[in-house]
């Protein structure tokens, strides 16, 4: 698709804000939003989101390697937990690094500090997709999938999906899950989480520098939360669709007609909350995140439905394409998980009621039995927690 540039209402300094953005109802001091994502001090860029743009990258060398069945077991684990120096990718400077993917995989400090029980079956999760995705579906990779058995399967339009024995693409799931379990996670539960934040209060007050750094430690954490959506683009014009993970999925999301919008709402947030920080206004910076929150739960929620109703249409007549729609759905119901309801310490639904929607889903036969009846109704109770219905998140025709 082509590249989506956001919309942005440029009007000349740091000092002048869109008008879209100047509600400071936390009152105290006046923050004023830049016209782009620009902070600077002493004449140079106090932006920094390296470590975010790295780990989008592995994520993208992982997806791809998941669908190229010269790849062993070991090598996708070792992509997926990465250890610094090793020869796991394609990019020598990935390979240099010292980030991983594994290691901030539901790894939030609002949702899994002190929840490692969860946080050790969520990364367990990718590891059994991973090691499923080779000795099932690669060793089957020339044969004809059907119930009970993994293969591929060809779309009426041409293309060739490879599906395990419930008719689930495992590469999508891991594609589709760690938009919630690492994108999603970070961004909405971590990088802005208010109890986070608090610990760096004083020293931002003081505007205390990290060590060799340009930046306070609260400046980099919200630039952080940033770098998840943004992290592969320039952050003073960013475009939508230069990633696999969210930024893709929120251009879907902004050129549906009946969510047009949302994209800029995420961008002004983003940006009236780190010129907050600057001004060390918290309200401000806290009205923001719930902002954040609310739109980036919501994108995550609006495809889910949208490709459980896409697999709805061709179930039953081109089960490649179907099936193709519901491993996407799949990855995006996972992400549910990590969803973040505005103004409380609650996503917007369990890991209980994600894991029953998984098991639904993947019960008997899987893909192959599922009815739209039954994807009718779980696309009715995830819209039901939001502001949108599932009409407006269905595909159009």
């Amino acid at each position: 698709m082509k590249k989506f540039a956001l919309s942005l209402c440029v009007i000349g300094a740091l000092t002048t804000s869109c008008s879209s953005d100047d509600d400071n109802s936390g009152g105290g001091n006046d923050v004023v939003a830049p016209a782009t994502y620009q902070f600077e001090r002493n004449g140079m860029t106090s932006v920094s989101y390296s470590g975010q743009t790295t780990r989008i990258l592995m994520a993208e060398e992982l997806i791809d390697a998941l669908k190229d069945p010269s790849f062993s077991e070991m090598q996708l684990d070792a992509m997926f937990n990465h250890q610094e120096g090793d020869i796991d990718f394609s990019d020598a400077s990935l390979n240099a690094s010292d980030k991983s993917i594994r290691s901030k995989t539901a790894a939030s400090f609002d949702f899994f500090t002190s929840n490692t029980t969860d946080a050790n079956a969520i990364k367990a999760d990718f590891e059994s997709w991973i090691a499923e995705q080779v000795a099932d579906v690669y060793s089957n990779w020339a044969n004809t999938a059907t119930p009970g058995n993994p293969g591929q399967l060809t779309e009426n339009g041409g293309s060739v999906r490879y599906v395990n024995a419930k008719g689930l693409e495992l590469n999508q799931a891991v594609n589709k899950g760690l938009i919630g379990a690492l994108m999603g996670d970070q961004l909405m539960n971590n990088y802005i989480s208010k109890d986070l934040l608090a610990q760096f209060e004083a020293t931002n007050d003081s505007e205390t520098l990290v060590t060799d750094k340009n930046y306070t430690d609260m400046e980099h954490d919200w630039d952080e939360a940033f770098g998840y959506l943004y992290g592969t683009d320039d952050a003073l014009a960013p475009q939508l669709n230069q990633d696999s993970f969210l930024n893709k999925y929120l251009q879907r999301v902004e050129n549906d007609p009946d969510f047009t919008g949302i994209a800029q709402d995420i961008y002004n947030a983003f940006k009236l909350g780190r010129a907050a920080i600057v001004a060390k206004n918290y309200d401000v910076r806290n009205e923001q995140a719930e902002i954040i929150r609310e739109k980036i739960s919501e994108v995550i929620a609006i495809r889910a439905v949208y490709y459980l109703q896409s697999g709805k249409l061709t179930l039953g007549t081109d089960n490649a394409s179907a099936f193709h729609d519901l491993s996407e759905g799949f990855g995006f119901i996972y992400s549910l998980q990590f969803t973040r309801k505005p103004n409380t310490d609650e996503a917007y639904f369990t890991k209980a009621e994600v894991d029953a929607y998984i098991a639904q889903l993947m019960t008997g036969n899987g893909f192959w039995d599922v009815t739209s009846t039954m994807l009718d109704d779980m696309s009715d109770d995830i819209a039901g927690r939001f502001n949108f219905t599932v009409e407006e998140a269905a595909p159009s025709n």
